[in-house]
C-alpha cells in the first residue's frame, strides 16, 4: 500500500479492527519512510450487478448514488454514516443473493423503501416522497398514514 504523503511502498499495518459490522476490515496504516499514519477500508469484491432504468438502459449500479439518495433522505436525523454503510451493504447483499444481476429501478426503490419502512420512518416518507413522484399531497398523506396504521 502506497503511502498518500510520501507514495512510499514502505508502509506497515499499526491497527486492524472490523469495521461496518464486520463488512470490511479498517486498517490504520504507518509509513516507515515519513512516519505519517493513514487508514484503509478493505471489503470483499462482489460480482457487479446492473440496473435497468424505465427507458431500458443500463448501468452498473452505483453504491454512491444510492448513498447521495439515503443521506438526503436522512438529513437532520440521528444516523450515522455507518449505519447508513451497513444499511446500504444490506442492500446490496441481499441484490447479490438474488443471484440476479440486473434489478429494475423499480425492485431497487420497493427494496430501498421495504428496508427503510423498518430503519427510519422519516427517512422511509422522505425517500417514498421522490421515488413514488408523488403528485399532490393527497397521496403523501395516504404513505403517512400507512405508516401510522402499522
Amino acid at each position: 500500500m502506497k503511502c498518500p504523503f510520501c507514495d512510499s511502498e514502505n508502509t506497515r499495518v499499526a491497527d486492524s479492527r472490523a469495521y461496518s459490522e464486520g463488512y470490511s476490515i479498517k486498517r490504520r496504516r504507518e509509513c516507515n519512510s515519513c512516519g505519517k499514519r493513514f487508514t484503509t477500508y478493505e471489503k470483499v469484491e462482489e460480482t457487479p450487478f446492473y440496473v435497468v432504468k424505465k427507458d431500458k438502459s443500463r448501468e452498473r449500479f452505483d453504491s454512491e448514488k444510492l448513498m447521495s439518495g439515503l443521506l438526503r433522505a436522512t438529513v437532520k436525523r440521528n444516523i450515522s454514516r455507518e449505519e447508513l454503510e451497513v444499511f446500504l451493504m444490506d442492500v446490496e447483499k441481499t441484490i447479490h443473493n438474488s443471484l440476479k444481476n440486473e434489478i429494475t429501478t423499480q425492485e431497487l426503490g420497493e427494496l430501498i423503501m421495504e428496508k427503510l419502512k423498518h430503519f427510519d420512518e422519516v427517512a422511509y416518507v422522505r425517500f417514498a416522497s421522490v421515488y413514488m413522484e408523488f403528485d399532490d399531497i393527497k397521496s403523501f398523506i395516504e404513505i403517512v398514514e400507512d405508516i401510522k396504521r402499522k
